[in-house]
């Protein structure tokens, strides 16, 4: 009985031992993870301090390459213009042009590279757009000059050279609203195999002077940098209106960025193989120096739609669409002098009526419907400017 009772008490001890044996190890590995964590805290506040620590590195620009490792820079911000002599590892990864970073010694650090304005980096197109020349009705002609002179260039370089003929430099697009001049510029985005940078005329109005300027330099150098690439300019009348001497600093600002534009579009600089195309619904506003041939090679005109072209994008448009019994031809006949965006519209309002009186599938009367109200919604905007 006595050996009994030793026993049990034994084994309780060694349990409790053993509970204590476990709790010691948990705290032991609680510790380690409690020190990683704080070495970790530790390193990056060395590495803090250390960059707190460093000396600032100013911004420099690489003017010339001269002999026995010299280069001449000039300072951005204060123009400041000196020599420092570099490494020959350096030396050779420079080109006048170059961004380089140098220390309060004025020696350089290392090469930056171009740093561009976000504002320019955020007009580069990173996907093509799914809109194909297959989505546009009509415009067969137009739409094959524009092919000619944008994407065969790009694509096909080997005919014009075989031909020994130049291609044209860019294209300008002009017509009424809502006829596809954005359309067929997103349609050459996925068809060439090129970079897309697309903006609008506004965006190089700018309030302070000279950076409207800078924004059309930093545009073109991305173009050529990414080239193959297209620059598309859509609204180009909102900087490259003619120009006057009305004695406005807003007017001469934008002079100062038409000015430029014009530079880069026909200047001394080789501008590779980078085109342009352009879109306005104001030709007659564009300044003469703008849609002169070595800019502007073709200026091409994007009319209101025909009847054939007319029934095409209806056809586009209502190819996803349930309908019963509708006569197209009819639509066709009722839409004369209207724009492909107004069929677009038409067809989406009659999705919209079929959809309020929740039927099956749109029928003929939608379409009668939708015609009427976006024709009228289009004549009451058309007085409003009047």
């Amino acid at each position: 009985m006595e050996e009994t009772i030793i026993n049990s008490v034994g084994s309780d001890a060694e349990l409790k031992i053993q509970l204590k044996i476990q709790d010691l190890e948990s705290q032991v590995l609680d510790m380690k993870v409690k020190n990683d964590e704080l070495l970790k805290e530790n390193a990056q506040l060395k590495r803090e301090n250390n960059q707190l620590k460093r000396m600032p590195l100013f911004i420099a620009v690489v003017v010339d390459i001269l002999d026995k490792g010299e280069v001449y820079l000039r300072q951005q911000g204060n123009n400041q213009e000196y020599l420092t002599h570099v490494n020959e590892e350096l030396y050779r990864q420079l080109k006048p042009g170059s961004k380089v970073a140098v220390n309060n010694a004025l020696s350089i650090v290392k090469v930056v590279g171009n740093i561009f304005d976000s504002r320019v980096r955020v007009m580069e197109l990173e996907e093509s757009p799914d809109i194909t020349f297959n989505n546009i009705g009509g415009l067969e002609k137009e739409i094959e000059e524009v092919r000619e002179a944008v994407e065969y260039p790009l694509t096909r370089p080997d005919i014009f050279e075989r031909v020994g003929v130049e291609p044209p430099k860019g294209i300008l697009l002009y017509g009424p609203p809502g006829t596809g001049k954005t359309l067929i510029a997103k349609a050459v985005a996925h068809e060439a195999k090129a970079t897309f940078i697309r903006m609008s005329g506004s965006e190089l109005v700018h309030k302070y002077i000279g950076e409207g300027a800078q924004l059309v330099r930093e545009l073109f150098t991305l173009a050529r940098e990414r080239s193959p690439s297209i620059v598309f300019i859509d609204e180009i009348d909102a900087v490259g209106s003619t120009r006057t001497n009305d004695g406005t600093s807003g007017s001469a600002e934008v002079q100062r960025t038409l000015m430029q534009l014009l530079a880069e579009m026909d200047g001394f600089d080789n501008r590779g193989d980078v085109r342009i195309m352009a879109a306005t619904n104001r030709v007659d506003m564009l300044d003469p120096a703008l849609l002169r041939p070595g800019r502007f090679d073709r200026v091409i005109g994007i009319p209101l739609p025909d009847k054939e072209a007319r029934l095409e994008i209806l056809k586009i448009h209502s190819k996803r669409m349930i309908m019963y019994d509708v006569n197209l031809e009819r639509i066709v006949e009722m839409t004369e002098n209207t724009t492909g965006a107004e069929l677009q519209a038409i067809c989406r309002e009659a999705g919209m009526i079929a959809v309020r009186r929740e039927a099956s599938g749109i029928s003929q009367d939608d379409f009668l419907a939708a015609v009427k109200k976006v024709r009228a919604e289009v004549l009451l905007d058309n007085r409003m400017y009047i």
